[in-house]
C-alpha cells in the first residue's frame, strides 16, 4: 500500500507541475467556493432580511386570537426561554374636549415590541425618533391625525371609555401597524393594564388578542409543536415571517429563489468543466496505463493509483475552495457593509457541509466514467496507438452524470420540486440540442465538400470531428443558456422591483374625501405645489351571490348555520370596497374577457364588473357569471366581463371588483387618492390638511423606504451572484477548448506537412470556433426563452416576456467569446513550425 501511495503521490506532483490537473483543480475550487460563498452569503443576507422583516410582526412569531389567550401558553413559552409580549387591539371612540373620533386602540405590556421600534415625534408630523419604552399607566400616545381630529395638543386629556388619559407623545409608527387603505383608523397606544379601567372590552365588542414570541428557531418550532394541538383554526392564527404576503415578504422570497437558482447553475457549470477536464486527463494517460500494464502492474494497483490522485486533487480543491469561499463572501460583505445588512458575526455550518459534499460529488462522480475508460485500456496499446479503451458505452456516463447533477440540486435546494423542474427542463433541452447538432453536421458535410478554403476547411473539421463537436456544441450552448438565464432573470427582477417603487412613488394616501371636498382639496394642494394622483370612488358593499346562489358572507364558519355551509359557496367573509370607472388601473392587465371601458355602455338591471383573477379562482367565479352586491340595502347585479391580474406589490390602491360607472350612479361615494411629498417637506402636512378635518391621511413613507432599501440590498446581492456564475461559465468554455488540443495538434501537423499555409490554418481554426459560437449562441437564446418561461411562471410568479434582443446578442457574443477562446487556446500551436509540431506528437 505504501508503494501505491508513493507512486500516486509522485505522479500527482508530476502532473501538477505540468498543469494537467489545473482545470480539474480550478473547477473543484470554483464549485466549492461558489457553493460556500453563495450559501453563506445568502444565509447571512436572508437572516438579516428575515430579522428586518420580523419587525413587521414585532416578533419572530405572532399568535392572534378572537378571545383572551390562555395564560399557561405564555408561561410555557417563557419556561422554554422564549421572550413574550402581549397586545389587545380593538376599535374605540376617543373623545377630546370638543371633538371625537373612531380609533384603532392598541393596549400593550412593557415587553412590546420584541422586534422593531416604536417611533414617536415631538409634534404632529414632526421629526421622528425611536424609543424603547411604551406609555406609562394613565398615558396615551396618539397618531398625528388625531391631534387635528380631536383639536388637542401634547399634555391635554382625552377620554377612552370610562377612563381619562394624558397625551404625552405623538405616535408616528409601531412595528405591526399593518397597511390597509380602507380600514385605517388613527392609532392610540396605551398600557394593557389600563384596559380594565376603560371598560371597553365587554360583551359585543370586537377585540383581537395577540401574543408575541421571539427566540432561537429551534425553540420556536418546539414550542409550536407543543402549542399546535391546543389551537382552534377558527379562533387562532399562528404567523411567522415566512407567512408574510406583503410586498417586502414577496421580494425577500423571490430573492431567495434567485439565489437558489443561480447557485444551482454555478454548481452545474463547475461540474461540467470537471467532466470535460477529467475526460481529457484520462485520454492523456492511456499510454502510461498501457505501459504500466505491460510492466506487470495489476488493474487493482492502477485503479488505486488513479483513485488516490482523484482524492488528492479533491482534498486540495476542497481545502482551497473553502478558504476562497470564506474569503470571497467576507470581502463582498465588507464591501457592501454600508448598503447590505449582513452580520459578519453570524456563522452557519450548513453551507460548509454542502460545499464539502459538492466538492466530493463533483470530483468523484464526474470523474468516474473517464477513469473507468482509463482502467480498461488494453496493454496492446503500447504497440498499437490506435487502440482505445474497451469501455465505449456512454449510457453509463450519462446516468452517473445525471444522477450527480440531480443529487447536487436536491442536496443544495432541499426542494424536490425546484430540482425536478430544472433537471427535467435540462434533459429536454439537451435532447433538442442533440437533434440540432446532427443537422449542423449534415450542413458541414455539404459545405466542406467544395473547393478548399478557410471556411470549407472549418466546416470539414466540424464534420470530421462530429461526435466531439456535438458534445462541445451542446456544452457551449448550455453554458451560454445558463448564463443568459441568470443574467436575464437578474435584469427582469430588478426592473420589476424598481418599476414598483420608482422615484416619486406616492408616499401618502388620503381617504374619506367627499364629492364636495374634491375641488377645494385639488386646488389647495396645487397652490402648495403638491401633485395629487388619480381619485378613486369607493363605496362599501357586500358580495352576496353568484348566479342567484347565495355565498357565505359571515366572517367565520362558526356563525353560519350547517345547512347554509353546505348550500352556499365561499364568499369574501367581509364587506368589500367597490370602485368603478372606465379607465384600467395602473399595474392591472386583462387576462380574460374585455375591459368594460372598451365596450359600449349598458343600461338595464345588469351591468358589467371586472374581477381580480386570484379572487375569481378562490371564489369559483367564471366569465359570464352574474354577481350580486348588497350596497346600503340596495341590490346591484353585474355580469363578469373581464378578469384582471393585479400586481399587489405596488403601493397603489387596488380592488377586487371594478364595476362599470352606470351601475353606481345612485350611490354617493367617498374618494381615495395619493400624493408624493419629499421627506424634507413633511412638516407641511399639518398645514396642508388643516382645512379638511374629515379627510384621513395615511403615511406609508416609512414602509416605502423600508421596501426600497430591501430591494436595493437584494439587487446588490444579485450582482455578486451573477459574477460568480459568469466565472463558472468561463471555466467551462476554457475546459472545452483545452479538451480538443491534442487532436488539433495532430491535425495541424498533417496540414503543415501537406503544405497548408499558416494563414489558411489560423483562419480555419478561428472560423470553426466562430461557427460553433454562433450556433451555440442562437440555440442558447431559444432555450433561454423556454427556460425563462418555466421559471418565471412556475417559480418566481412573474409575468413572462420575450427577450428578442438576446436572439441577436447571444449569437454575436457566442461567436466573439468562443472564437477568441479558441484562437487564444490554439495560438501556441498555430505559431509552431512543422518540425516542432511533429516532435510534439511523436
Amino acid at each position: 500500500m505504501n508503494r501505491v501511495f508513493s507512486l500516486a503521490w509522485r505522479l500527482f506532483k508530476h502532473e501538477a507541475r505540468r498543469g494537467e490537473l489545473t482545470i480539474i483543480l480550478a473547477a473543484i475550487i470554483l464549485s466549492v467556493a461558489a457553493v460556500l460563498s453563495l450559501s453563506l452569503f445568502s444565509e447571512r443576507l436572508q437572516g438579516a432580511l428575515t430579522e428586518r422583516s420580523a419587525s413587521f410582526l414585532a416578533a419572530d412569531r405572532q399568535l392572534q386570537a378572537r378571545q383572551p389567550l390562555n395564560p399557561d401558553w405564555l408561561s410555557a413559552a417563557q419556561s422554554q426561554s422564549l421572550q413574550t409580549a402581549q397586545q389587545v387591539q380593538t376599535r374605540s371612540m376617543v373623545f377630546g374636549p370638543q371633538e371625537m373620533s373612531l380609533t384603532d386602540l392598541r393596549a400593550v405590556n412593557s415587553a412590546y415590541p420584541l422586534k422593531g421600534d416604536i417611533t414617536v415625534a415631538d409634534k404632529p408630523f414632526g421629526t421622528e425618533e425611536k424609543v424603547s419604552q411604551v406609555p406609562e399607566p394613565g398615558e396615551a400616545w396618539i397618531d398625528s391625525r388625531l391631534f387635528q381630529l380631536l383639536s388637542v395638543s401634547v399634555g391635554d386629556e382625552i377620554e377612552i371609555g370610562q377612563a381619562s388619559f394624558k397625551v404625552t407623545r405623538v405616535l408616528s409608527e409601531i412595528p405591526d401597524a399593518g397597511f390597509s387603505l380602507f380600514s385605517t383608523d388613527p392609532i392610540v397606544l396605551i398600557r394593557i393594564a389600563d384596559l380594565e379601567k376603560a371598560n371597553i372590552t365587554g360583551p359585543g365588542s370586537r377585540v383581537s388578542y395577540k401574543a408575541y414570541f421571539s427566540g432561537e428557531e429551534a425553540q420556536l418550532e418546539n414550542y409550536y409543536d407543543w402549542l399546535r394541538p391546543q389551537l382552534n383554526d377558527e379562533i387562532h392564527r399562528w404567523q411567522s415571517v415566512q407567512d408574510d404576503e406583503s410586498p417586502i415578504g414577496r421580494s425577500v422570497a423571490r430573492a431567495g429563489q434567485y439565489f437558489l437558482l443561480a447557485s444551482l447553475l454555478a454548481i452545474v457549470l463547475a461540474a461540467v468543466s470537471i467532466a470535460v477536464a477529467a475526460q481529457r486527463y484520462s485520454q492523456r494517460h492511456y499510454d502510461p496505463v498501457a505501459i504500466m500494464k505491460t510492466l506487470g502492474a495489476s488493474k487493482s494497483m492502477i485503479r488505486k493509483v488513479y483513485v488516490l490522485q482523484v482524492m488528492f486533487i479533491a482534498l486540495l480543491g476542497i481545502a482551497i475552495g473553502i478558504a476562497a469561499g470564506v474569503l470571497i463572501q467576507q470581502l463582498v460583505v465588507s464591501a457592501l457593509a454600508d448598503k447590505v445588512e449582513v452580520s459578519l458575526a453570524v456563522w452557519h455550518w450548513r453551507p460548509v457541509l454542502i460545499a464539502v459534499f459538492t466538492g466530493v460529488i463533483c470530483a468523484v462522480l464526474f470523474s468516474m466514467y473517464p477513469l473507468l475508460r482509463l482502467f480498461s485500456v488494453p496493454p496492446l496499446r503500447v504497440l498499437r496507438r490506435d487502440m482505445d479503451s474497451s469501455l465505449s458505452s456512454r449510457t453509463f456516463q450519462f446516468a452517473i452524470s445525471g444522477s450527480a447533477v440531480f443529487l447536487l440540486m436536491w442536496a443544495y435546494s432541499q426542494n424536490i420540486k425546484i430540482s425536478a423542474i430544472l433537471f427535467v427542463s435540462g434533459i429536454v433541452l439537451v435532447a433538442a440540442l442533440i437533434c440540432v447538432t446532427f443537422g449542423l453536421i449534415r450542413l458541414g458535410r455539404w459545405l466542406g465538400s467544395s473547393k478548399m478554403g478557410a471556411w470549407q476547411l472549418a466546416w470539414a473539421r466540424i464534420r470530421r470531428r462530429a461526435m466531439d463537436n456535438s458534445v462541445q456544441l451542446i456544452s457551449f450552448s448550455i453554458t451560454i443558456m445558463l448564463l443568459l438565464v441568470v443574467l436575464v432573470m437578474r435584469n427582469d427582477m430588478i426592473k420589476q422591483w424598481q418599476a414598483q417603487l420608482p422615484e416619486g412613488t406616492p408616499n401618502y394616501f388620503m381617504i374619506n374625501i367627499t364629492e364636495d371636498e374634491r375641488p377645494d382639496l385639488e386646488s389647495h394642494f396645487a397652490e402648495n405645489n403638491v401633485n395629487i394622483d388619480r381619485f378613486y370612488p369607493v363605496v362599501r358593499g357586500r358580495f352576496i351571490a353568484v348566479n342567484e346562489r347565495r355565498v357565505n358572507t359571515e366572517v367565520t364558519k362558526e356563525d353560519v348555520e350547517p345547512d347554509e355551509q353546505e348550500e352556499s359557496q365561499d364568499g369574501l367573509g367581509r364587506e368589500a370596497n367597490l370602485t368603478w370607472g372606465n379607465q384600467l388601473q395602473k399595474e392591472n392587465s386583462i387576462v380574460a374577457g374585455t375591459w368594460h371601458g372598451n365596450t359600449e355602455s349598458q343600461s338595464g338591471d345588469t351591468y358589467e364588473v371586472s374581477v381580480e383573477s386570484e379572487v375569481a379562482d378562490r371564489l369559483e367565479i367564471e366569465m359570464g357569471d352574474t354577481l350580486t352586491f348588497d350596497i346600503g340595502s340596495q341590490i346591484v347585479k353585474a355580469k363578469v366581463t373581464s378578469l384582471r391580474q393585479v400586481n399587489w406589490q405596488t403601493m397603489q390602491p387596488n380592488f377586487f371588483f371594478v364595476l362599470s360607472p352606470e351601475a353606481m350612479t345612485t350611490f354617493t361615494p367617498t374618494y381615495i387618492t395619493s400624493f408624493y411629498l419629499p421627506t424634507e417637506r413633511k412638516p407641511e402636512l399639518t398645514r396642508l390638511l388643516q382645512p379638511f378635518a374629515s379627510v384621513t391621511l395615511f403615511d406609508v413613507d416609512a414602509r416605502i423606504n423600508q421596501l426600497r432599501g430591501i430591494v436595493e440590498q437584494v439587487s446588490l446581492a444579485v450582482e455578486f451572484i451573477l459574477i460568480l456564475v459568469l466565472v463558472a461559465g468561463s471555466l467551462v468554455l476554457i475546459a472545452q477548448v483545452q479538451a480538443s488540443m491534442d487532436e488539433r495538434q495532430q491535425e495541424l501537423a498533417i496540414l503543415r506537412t501537406l503544405g497548408a499555409k499558416g494563414r489558411l490554418i489560423r483562419s480555419s481554426v478561428i472560423y470553426e470556433f466562430v461557427i460553433i459560437g454562433v450556433v451555440a449562441g442562437f440555440m442558447a437564446a431559444l432555450a433561454n426563452e423556454f427556460s425563462l418561461y418555466l421559471l418565471q411562471t412556475q417559480l418566481f410568479s412573474m409575468t413572462p416576456s420575450f427577450h428578442f434582443s438576446y436572439w441577436l446578442i447571444a449569437p454575436v457574443t457566442g461567436a466573439v467569446v468562443v472564437g477568441l477562446l479558441g484562437a487564444v487556446g490554439c495560438w501556441r500551436l498555430l505559431t509552431l513550425n512543422t518540425s516542432d509540431l511533429l516532435r510534439k506528437i511523436m
